[in-house]
């Protein structure tokens, strides 16, 4: 499934957003103020990935992407890349099971292994800031 915004030309902005993702906006601006506040000198950009996969935003530090956020209709995607130190950190904390099995899973390569969740309540919020510090920290 790819983004729900697929023009290169119209550069997502947050009233477009807000229409696309209704009633987790919320969770999404959650989630890029959580970031940020742990890692002010952050870069937040819209970048357009092609036709195949339209626009998603990434917030990055100096040497990597910290958090993709990838829109959808009516909700949203959250995903990281992580290495083999914030992995086994992770697989070894009190984060919800599935998450941990669905890391578990998927493939391994060079840069991490990479994991996609998708964000319909609040009650993931908690899950999510661990593996933004796990990754911020690793």
């Amino acid at each position: 499934m790819k983004s729900i915004f697929e023009d290169q030309k119209i550069v997502p902005t947050d009233e477009l957003l807000e229409a696309a993702i209704g009633e987790t906006f919320p969770l999404w601006t959650a989630i890029e103020n959580y970031t940020l506040s742990l890692c002010p000198e952050a870069k937040k950009e819209w970048k357009f990935s092609g036709q195949k996969h339209g626009w998603s935003y990434r917030i990055s530090d100096k040497k990597r992407v910290l958090v993709y956020l990838l829109p959808r209709d009516k909700f949203f995607k959250v995903a990281f890349v992580f290495g083999k130190i914030a992995f086994h950190e992770i697989v070894e904390s009190h984060i919800d099971e599935s998450i941990k099995n669905e890391l578990m899973t998927t493939k391994e390569y060079a840069e991490g292994r990479g994991i996609r969740i998708v964000i319909t309540d609040e009650n993931q919020l908690k899950d999510i800031q661990f593996l933004i510090e796990t990754k911020i920290n690793n």
